[in-house]
């Protein structure tokens, strides 16, 4: 009898070890990937210039604002930053987990079968990083940009369709909101097509959900006939 009972609370404690080193993982990587996603990339570049940008234009801290407030070059600079929060938040769990296994094997097990399922969640959250950043009283962008980033290394063709939809918007209406919302959903829509993931399917809708419930505003200004297009030829952005 005592033979069986230790060997019961051995099995007992093994399977509880086998659920609590994949919790472990997932909180690891959701705090780091949500740390990283909630750099203030706009904020802080618009500080060093004297300028809050919370108080100046749409408020937003986003590249479309940025751009219009402090023009192109920063503007595209903190686009390209946003994105990479959320490539690099992907890609380096991706490519990172052997490392991270080899150093940490309990919470990392050599078994990389649910690497990819890593990399998802620490996309996730670069994007709830960003759009709810706890450096700015959790008030961030719309987490167009780092989505895209989250993308390109997640599912990097359903991104493109996504991102060729974008620009077709951008450029025929000038709306860097409809090109946005049209991405928005567009993204979902292709991953369900081209990825086997289930996981990556319901992040991505909820993701684009997200987007837009955080270009609500957006919506209201578009049915209103006031939102603000971008004008090719003074270079001037808005909303």
């Amino acid at each position: 009898m005592g033979l069986l009972h230790g060997n019961f609370v051995g099995f007992r404690t093994r399977n509880l070890t086998l659920r609590l080193v994949p919790i472990a993982a997932y909180i690891l990587v959701a705090v780091f990937a949500y740390f990283l996603g909630a750099i203030p990339t706009g904020y802080l570049v618009a500080n060093a210039k004297g300028i809050d940008i919370r108080s100046v234009g749409s408020g937003n801290i986003g590249a479309t604002n940025a751009m219009r407030v402090l023009g192109k070059p920063l503007g595209i600079f903190v686009l390209l930053m946003d994105a990479l929060k959320g490539f690099a938040a992907a890609a380096l769990v991706l490519n990172c987990y052997p490392a991270m296994s080899g150093a940490w094997p309990a919470i990392f097990p050599a078994d990389a079968s649910g690497r990819f399922s890593l990399a998802v969640i620490a996309g996730l959250c670069a994007v709830l990083g960003h759009n709810y950043t706890c450096w700015l009283k959790f008030k961030g962008g719309k987490g167009i940009a780092t989505t895209a980033g989250v993308y390109f290394a997640l599912a990097p063709l359903s991104v493109s369709i996504a991102l060729g939809i974008w620009i077709l918007l951008f450029v025929t209406t000038r709306y860097v909101s409809i090109a946005s919302l049209a991405a928005a959903m567009a993204l979902p829509t292709a991953v369900w097509l081209t990825q086997s993931s289930l996981l990556l399917g319901i992040v991505t809708t909820l993701l684009g959900a997200l987007a837009i419930f955080k270009h609500l505003s957006n919506i209201q200004r578009l049915l209103a006939g006031t939102e603000n297009r971008i004008n090719f030829k003074k270079g001037k952005s808005a909303a």
